[in-house]
Formats: structure tokens, C-alpha cells, sequence
């Protein structure tokens, strides 16, 4: 969802101290140097106004959540929301995902959600797309044993191209639904703003729970 030239919204993402800044400096150290402590990280990438994360980081005091949007005005949106909720287990990057190997270690991360992402619809923008292998191969080089990718949209073309890059790159499909309401995945689920409308208006809701390659190599 969106938002386009919210006023003020680049300046107060720009001056926020829940936007980290610098983040090539953090690598190998996001649980001791942001958080202080030792609990696992976990990521969103495209996290948009934050709901999803927020709500996960109030249910999971234990578990520190990195929030990464790279557009201004839905991040504006989601500082917002947390400084609502007075948080200290969650924080945001204003990043492209494409460098997430410069900001996180090889198995730092615990697990990756990708909630609603852009489908990218054309056939030559498919390595943008978060779950292409290209992506995948990111995710295997920062994700932590027994770590995991976490996919839900609405779109059922995506979801398919999803579990095939999946299966060509070697993970293991660990859960699938093609209808996440009539399936028990649908337990503790948390909506986004995205999966809220689509519900409303009827539409399948799709996830996939992945696990990278065993003894993937980490470089």
C-alpha cells in the first residue's frame, strides 16, 4: 500500500532515531550493539506502514524485528505507529533489500517474513521480485540454522513462481496453503493492511513457510 509524497515524510525518516542509519557498521552485531541483548533477529523486507511488525513485536518481547521499506512515506507511517506502541524490539532500515548482505552476517537473521511484496508482473523484472532465487541466495547467506522464509500475498501468479524458484534453488517447503483462512496455518496469524482489504473482499490469501538448502554454503 503505497503512499506517495506524504509531506514531511522524508525529513522526519531522515531525523528519526528508530531509522538506523549507517548500517554497513552494524553487520555481525545487531542483537549486542542495537538491541543489547541476545535474542535472535528477525526481518521484514517491504514492511510498508508496519502493522504486521508491530504487532509482532508486542506478541514477542524475546524476539528483536528489523522492519526494512525502502520508500519514505509508508517507513513515515510506520514510525509512526511505533512510537505509538513505545517499543524497544524493533527498528527500521530506509534500505534497499538488494544489499542485505552488506548490512547483516552470514546467520544472523532467524527469519525473513515477505508479507503482500510487488509482483513485479513483467517477465524482465523478474529478479526483482523477493522470491526469486536471486533473492533467496541473499536470504540463504544471512539466515541462522533452522532459520526460515516466511511468504504470504494475494497474488496466485507470484505465489506459484515463488514455490517454483523455491524448489529450483533447493528449499524445502515446509508449509503451504493456497487459502490461508480454511487452512491451520491460519492460527496467531497477524493481518497486514494489504491482506485486511483483500479478506474483506473475498480474495485467497496464499503462504508458504520455507527452509533454505541443508548445509547450504554460507559465503
Amino acid at each position: 500500500m503505497r503512499l506517495k509524497n506524504v509531506p514531511g515524510a522524508r525529513e522526519a525518516v531522515d531525523a528519526s532515531p528508530l531509522v538506523l542509519k549507517n548500517a554497513e557498521d552494524l553487520k555481525g552485531r545487531w542483537s549486542s550493539q542495537v538491541f543489547g541483548n541476545s535474542h535472535p533477529v528477525h526481518l521484514e523486507i517491504g514492511m510498508g506502514k508496519g502493522r504486521f511488525l508491530t504487532a509482532l513485536a508486542l506478541r514477542n518481547p524475546d524476539v528483536n524485528y528489523v522492519g526494512i521499506e525502502k520508500y519514505t512515506s509508508v517507513l513515515y507511517r510506520a514510525v509512526q505507529r511505533r512510537e505509538e506502541a513505545e517499543l524497544s524490539n524493533l527498528f527500521y532500515l530506509n534500505e534497499d533489500a538488494e544489499k542485505l548482505e552488506s548490512f547483516f552476517g552470514p546467520g544472523e537473521v532467524g527469519r525473513i517474513y515477505l508479507n503482500f511484496s510487488d509482483p513485479w508482473p513483467k517477465d524482465r523484472h523478474h529478479k526483482r521480485r523477493l522470491t526469486s532465487r536471486e533473492f533467496l541466495q541473499r536470504y540463504v547467506r544471512v539466515l541462522a540454522p533452522g532459520g526460515a522464509v516466511e511468504f504470504k500475498t494475494d497474488n496466485r501468479n507470484l505465489f506459484a513462481f515463488s514455490l517454483e524458484e523455491a524448489e529450483a534453488s533447493g528449499w524445502t517447503v515446509a508449509d503451504i496453503t493456497w487459502d490461508l483462512r480454511k487452512s491451520p496455518m491460519y492460527e496467531g496469524n497477524i493481518m497486514t493492511e494489504y491482506e485486511e482489504k483483500f479478506s474483506l473482499l473475498g480474495e485467497k490469501i496464499m503462504k508458504m513457510i520455507l527452509l533454505p538448502p541443508a548445509g547450504a554454503e554460507v559465503l
